[in-house]
């Protein structure tokens, strides 16, 4: 298999290819569990390749994840930030991509605008990978739905509930909701909208997308129930936003509503006593921990399929 391809969002990819992914981060993970964390895989398919990482924003498993993504599939990294690049002193995005796509084989990006992957993807000739925006974060999506796989749930027909803020993480998942062929409720306040651009795509593919004020019964019988941070970087106002949101905690009234095999999901960092009460996040249902090891696994596959190493073609 040949071919570059830029992973921005899910649909880049598409619904068979993200189910490649995903079989290839179950096989890969099982394959390697003796090895130490720093060794390459057994057949280390990225061998020679570079992978450059650009951050615009803080990170922690975003980081990590790729970084020890590539070295397990044989590669190596190195990291850029606006600080220590030319980019902070107002190089230009088509400008540096096309720089780095002479001297890497594909490049990660975590920034802020989403029109900045858009124009990195168009100019550097290798593949760009989104490592989150302000639109949508589909590679922590990825290790979502490699989770949910991994705890007994098949993803057509699940039914997940949304709690919370309508941000990145979320039009994602409703992104993914229409590829993978599974229903999704959102449980949010008045004023709080998703983005009609994921929400109506999904809708199209056949998925309900329900958005309700009434977060119990966004809960009600659901598989799995997700939540995020209520106060990203940067935003303001944050002791009105939390009053708002308050009654969209997820909380044990909240998990009693769901499936009794339900699972909690977050994708960290969390504000414990916020948007998750403490024996929510620290319970039997949660499996949030696993879900920020399977970065590193969704991130391996994310790489292969972008350096046409893996899986389908989108669809």
């Amino acid at each position: 298999m040949t071919g570059n391809r830029s992973f921005l969002d899910l649909a880049d990819a598409g619904g068979n290819a993200l189910a490649a992914m995903i079989h290839d981060a179950i096989d890969r993970k099982a394959a390697r569990r003796a090895l130490p964390k720093g060794q390459a895989d057994y057949d280390a398919p990225l061998a020679g390749h570079v992978l450059a990482m650009i951050f615009e924003k803080n990170s922690t498993r975003t980081r990590v994840s790729f970084d020890i993504a590539v070295r397990q599939l044989g590669g190596t990294a190195l990291i850029l930030d606006s600080g220590t690049s030319q980019l902070g002193r107002g190089e230009t995005i088509a400008d540096t991509a096309r720089v780095l796509g002479r001297m890497v084989d594909a490049i990660m990006v975590r920034t802020d605008d989403h029109s900045k992957v858009e124009e990195m993807a168009r100019h550097a000739g290798v593949p760009v990978i989104n490592g989150l925006t302000d639109q949508s974060h589909p590679c922590q999506i990825v290790a979502d739905l490699l989770t949910i796989v991994e705890h007994g749930k098949p993803l057509p027909g699940l039914q997940l509930a949304w709690l919370g803020d309508c941000n990145n993480v979320m039009n994602s998942l409703v992104e993914a909701a229409g590829l993978m062929k599974f229903d999704m409720r959102i449980g949010t306040p008045a004023g709080y909208v998703p983005d009609a651009q994921y929400v109506d795509e999904a809708r199209r593919a056949g998925s309900t997308i329900t958005v309700t004020q009434d977060a119990l019964e966004a809960a009600r019988g659901a598989d799995v129930v997700v939540t995020d941070t209520w106060v990203s970087m940067g935003q303001e106002h944050a002791a009105a936003k939390i009053a708002e949101l308050t009654p969209y905690q997820v909380n044990a009234d909240l998990m009693s509503a769901a499936s009794r095999d339900a699972v909690f999901l977050h994708c960290l960092p969390a504000h414990v006593g916020e948007e998750v009460s403490e024996d929510v996040f620290e319970g039997p249902q949660s499996v949030v921990f696993d879900e920020a090891e399977n970065r590193i696994h969704a991130q391996k596959s994310i790489l292969l399929w972008s350096l046409g190493k893996l899986g389908t073609e989108s669809g």
